[in-house]
């Protein structure tokens, strides 16, 4: 392509500078308000990321094209953009660039390589394409190049004098109209919501019509065939061209005041469950556009044991010292009306003071990766002042950053001192300098191996005391004489084959243990009371609902099956195998379960248990599932 000189770019600017407004008054509001925040963070606000996020359509690898080049960015961007969203702006534009004329362009047909005289050309598409899409791949291979020429002159002409005042968006922008742009119910020319939502209105719309604009200058001088749709052609290559130079375009001046001012007006208390990295047995919550992860030393936690205020917010001392950890996130508009004990191990609270508001959970080094930690950022309310933040642990001793977990409560709150609510973990001793405690291992933690292997999502166990493996089976209504390796049956389940629920089992000597991988006939009292007849059974069911039926039968007759929590009242026998252990309180909920059931039959099961029956290999299908819970 020949060099765009200024005098071209000059008679260029004076031809389409009047076509501008033009189209403008053309495009909707809500797609140009999305066309105009392609180059906000995705984490800013929610509405700059109901559509494309903040770097535009997805930046996919260039698709290599007959010849050995590859397709130009703003091809790519306009395939990227979304069928639904393309097809929304041709249709508001199609009739207006088909009427339109622009007069005194310069030669331009001199930009770019003579068309076609000879030959044929075989050109093959697909319905998921969309017309303009279409269009416009078919252009660029008829015309190699109009696609970078149509976007290097449009940047040209938005920075020249004659243009660049209609791409001025101001902080007051009302976009001509009193249109409701994002179809938030806003009405309000005063709220933040309205005056950021204006804003970007203007910045895409006036750009997407100076790139659709120049498409129309350039495609008239490029004597296309009759094959391509002049009109459709010209409003996709606008568009793909107008959606790379948004991707990048700076924001107009006081966008930021305005995107605050809206941030403002639609916070709301929220929750959120996170998945948070640790650094170096740290986490932390703080200020900043790209918050780091302050550096503290042990000394820092010698007050509380667990939280240390710094410099625009706070860090959290972890046990695991690298990986991942749960965190449950709140920031609440008041303060809390109790402090929740149950559960944790330390539980803390700190006053710190917001400089600007908005902190991110910070783990690694920097949180602006990938867009799974650009999730974590502007958690905390968007107003400087003064906060509380409480701080729940557990599981910090355990060594094993799977079972640990946090709370973080932010509300605004005068500044008071530090709080220790609960101090019963080894390591918030050591920290404070106090002797520590002496901690008999929960025995739940005995079944932690539970959510790992085969029973991780959902499942039963069930052990029966004083009956033999084919007494088992036929209780399950399955046939002793008859197994199935355990693929086979897999096999047939995931390839949409029988759904017959099935069981594994395994004599240990002194019990049977029987085992199902989403499954629940060990569930059903008529199997239990079977199972039981000459001795104990009881089971435990779980499934990804968090659904659980904790169950216990004796000499041929159901004791209880119930959901392990609330105000159940039990039988004496069940409420001694259940003692100490606290349903309420959700976590290790299954595993609580498996200790009840050890404690009724005097057998615990264990991961070595399970090991060995998938080493077998054995199944069997249960085909009698006349069942009942009583």
């Amino acid at each position: 392509m020949n060099e765009l000189s200024d005098v071209l770019v000059a008679e260029c600017a004076r031809a389409v500078r009047d076509a501008v407004p033009l189209i403008a008054g053309r495009i909707p509001a809500g797609p140009a308000a999305r066309l105009g925040r392609l180059a906000v963070p995705d984490d800013e606000i929610t509405a700059g990321r109901d559509a494309w996020g903040s770097t535009g359509p997805a930046a996919a690898a260039h698709p290599t094209v007959p010849g050995g080049s590859v397709d130009p960015a703003a091809l790519v961007a306009l395939r990227g953009l979304g069928h639904l969203s393309t097809e929304r702006l041709l249709g508001a534009l199609e009739l207006t660039v088909a009427d339109l004329t622009l007069s005194g362009v310069p030669d331009l047909s001199q930009l770019l390589p003579p068309p076609p005289t000879k030959g044929q050309f075989l050109f093959a598409t697909t319905g998921h394409d969309g017309e303009a899409l279409s269009a416009v791949t078919l252009l660029e291979r008829l015309r190699p190049g109009i696609v970078d020429l149509v976007e290097t002159l449009t940047r040209r002409l938005a920075a020249h004098p004659h243009v660049a005042p209609l791409l001025a968006v101001s902080p007051g922008a009302d976009n001509g109209s009193d249109v409701d742009v994002d179809g938030s119910g806003a009405d309000s020319a005063g709220s933040g919501t309205a005056r950021e939502a204006a804003m970007v209105a203007r910045h895409g719309a006036g750009h997407l019509a100076l790139a659709v604009a120049t498409a129309v200058a350039v495609v008239d001088q490029a004597r296309i065939p009759p094959i391509v749709d002049r009109a459709v052609a010209t409003v996709g290559l606008g568009l793909g061209v107008a959606v790379e130079i948004l991707r990048r375009a700076p924001m107009p001046p006081g966008y930021a005041d305005a995107l605050l001012a809206r941030i403002r007006d639609e916070f709301a208390p929220m929750r959120s469950f996170e998945r948070v990295e640790v650094t170096g047995q740290r986490f932390a919550l703080r200020e900043g556009q790209r918050p780091v992860l302050p550096v503290v030393t042990d000394d820092a936690f010698a007050g509380n044991g667990l939280v240390a205020v710094v410099d625009g917010g706070a860090v959290v001392r972890t046990g695991a010292t690298n990986g991942v950890v749960s965190v449950e996130f709140a920031v609440l508009a008041q303060p809390p009306e109790e402090v929740s004990l149950s559960g944790w191990e330390e539980v803390v609270e700190v006053s710190w003071r917001a400089a600007q508001g908005r902190a991110s959970l910070v783990g690694a080094t920097d949180v602006g990766g990938g867009p799974w930690r650009q999730r974590r950022r502007n958690r905390t309310a968007p107003w400087p002042g003064d906060y509380r933040l409480r701080v729940h642990a557990q599981g910090r001793d355990d060594g094993d950053n799977e079972f640990e977990r946090y709370e973080l409560m932010v509300w605004p709150a005068p500044p008071t001192p530090d709080v220790v609510h609960l101090r019963t973990d080894r390591l918030g001793h050591r920290l404070r300098g106090e002797p520590e405690p002496v901690r008999q291992p929960r025995p739940e933690h005995a079944y932690r191996w539970v959510r790992r292997g085969p029973l991780s999502v959902a499942g039963t166990v069930t052990v029966a005391t004083g009956v033999t493996v084919d007494d088992v089976l036929r209780a399950f209504g399955a046939d002793p004489a008859r197994p199935t390796a355990i693929d086979e049956i897999e096999q047939q389940m995931y390839g949409g084959g029988r759904l017959d629920p099935w069981v594994t089992v395994r004599d240990t000597g002194g019990a049977v243990i029987v085992v199902e991988v989403n499954g629940y006939e060990g569930t059903h009292g008529s199997v239990l009371r079977t199972a039981s007849a000459r001795g104990r059974a009881a089971s435990m069911f779980w499934n990804v609902n968090a659904v659980t039926r904790l169950s216990f039968a004796e000499r041929g007759e159901l004791i209880e099956s119930f959901e392990p929590w609330g105000d159940t009242e039990v039988a004496p026998v069940v409420v001694e195998a259940i003692a100490g252990l606290d349903f309420d309180v959700p976590r290790d909920r299954v595993e609580k379960g498996l200790v009840a059931v050890e404690r009724f039959t005097g057998y615990g099961v264990t991961e070595a248990d399970v090991a060995r029956i998938w080493d077998a290999g054995v199944g069997f299908r249960v085909t009698d599932q006349d069942r009942s819970l009583t």
